[in-house]
């Protein structure tokens, strides 16, 4: 039964961590808000492999750990972002202003 209990364990640890990683994982989306008195950032998702796609996609408010990098972001940007999910805070770690134009390389 203790090695039982030892691999659940084990199972428990592992599963908290997938979940931290998937958090983290970069996502792409456009400003649509900035509130620099607040700290926060306001970016509609935009799903991988679709370009100009504008339906479907919910704006969601996010507080940003690093507060001066919204000086060099503004509305209609595209960016690339990681969120740490924390119970009721939504926290960008990283964010990153993208191309607005997708290289498609010819075959």
């Amino acid at each position: 039964m203790k090695i039982a209990g030892m691999i659940m364990a084990a199972a428990a640890a592992l599963s908290i961590a997938g979940t931290s990683v998937l958090a983290q994982q970069p996502r792409t989306g456009m400003v649509t808000r900035i509130d620099r008195i607040s700290g926060t950032i306001t970016i509609k998702d935009m799903p991988e492999g679709t370009t100009g796609a504008n339906t479907g996609a919910a704006a969601e408010e996010f507080k940003i750990q690093d507060g001066a990098r919204l000086n060099a972001l503004h509305a209609g940007d595209r960016v690339t972002f990681a969120v740490n999910d924390t119970p009721g805070t939504k926290t960008i770690t990283k964010i990153d202003k993208t191309d607005a134009v997708t290289k498609i390389e010819k075959k």
